[in-house]
């Protein structure tokens, strides 16, 4: 992408505060929801990707796969997995072979929440009348968005003046 000089800098031209912005009324929307299952939107996440991973592999996964996953450094995750822990939904335990590693595991309580929480989705897109079919393909465009701009980050950095 070249950088046009008369490229405008209003507000409502930039994709990141469009991004943003859908963020934060996505997170808002999901609240009462959430609330009703005790859940932060962070802690919500972490559980989709527990829910995701229980049972599909005989090891269970580590702190570190989850905050790979979720895109969130040790010190975001460790306390909303602590709290999850004190909730009774998930259950972290040291590696005996190097205990800087920690596994994760779901309670039968973790289990039993992911029933309740099987129809947010699809309550939130019923209930805003988003088509599924729109979202599905703006899903899809944000993950070839999200993949090149993380190829941007592991790229070479390179001077903004120019060469």
């Amino acid at each position: 992408m070249t950088d046009q000089p008369n490229a405008s800098l209003a507000l409502d031209d930039q994709l990141c505060f469009k991004l943003y912005a859908a963020s934060r009324a996505v997170t808002r929307a999901y609240k009462p929801m959430l609330d009703r299952l005790g859940l932060t939107y962070p802690q919500y996440l972490a559980m989709l990707v527990l829910w995701e991973w229980h049972g599909a592999s005989p090891a269970q996964p580590t702190v570190r796969a989850l905050g790979e996953r979720l895109m969130l450094d040790s010190g975001t995750l460790t306390p909303l997995l602590k709290r999850l822990e004190q909730l009774g939904l998930v259950r972290r335990q040291r590696s005996a072979r190097d205990e800087r590693e920690v596994h994760l595991s779901l309670s039968e309580a973790g289990v039993q929440l992911r029933d309740q929480a099987h129809a947010l989705k699809t309550r939130l897109l019923c209930d805003s009348g988003v088509d599924l079919n729109q979202a599905d393909a703006l899903r899809d465009g944000l993950d070839q968005l999200l993949a090149q701009i993380r190829g941007l980050s592991n790229a070479a950095p390179t001077d903004p003046a120019g060469p």
